[in-house]
């Protein structure tokens, strides 16, 4: 059995840690696109009710020394902030009426 990405608090989202703790908005932005809704609105609709605790949970430790599950679990929170736009704006993982939008950072907060 694979190590756990996640604190044990969180242990039912571990289904989702293989793919959607990345450390990288565009990384999350390319999963978004390539993932079918269904997937998506399983993952928005299991961590929706978890998500304010989620944060809480990170809040606990300093932000420039997160434990590596905790890390995870807050690159977690950043994919559901990315797949939330398109459960509740969208509908669809592809912004609409947006060409082809891309997102190119240059640099990115830490963590």
């Amino acid at each position: 059995m694979a190590e756990p990405k996640l604190p044990g608090t969180f242990a039912e989202f571990e289904r989702f840690a293989e793919k959607w703790c990345l450390a990288t908005e565009p990384d999350r932005w390319q999963m978004r696109l390539s993932t079918p809704m269904g997937e998506i609105h399983e993952f928005y609709d299991a961590f929706t009710p978890r998500f304010e605790e989620a944060i809480d949970y990170c809040d606990k430790f300093p932000l420039d020394e997160l434990p590596e599950d905790v890390l995870n679990l807050l690159h977690l929170i950043y994919s559901m902030i990315m797949v939330s736009m398109a459960v509740e704006v969208f509908g669809t993982q592809k912004p609409a009426d947006s060409a082809d939008a891309v997102i190119d950072r240059v640099g990115a907060p830490v963590p």
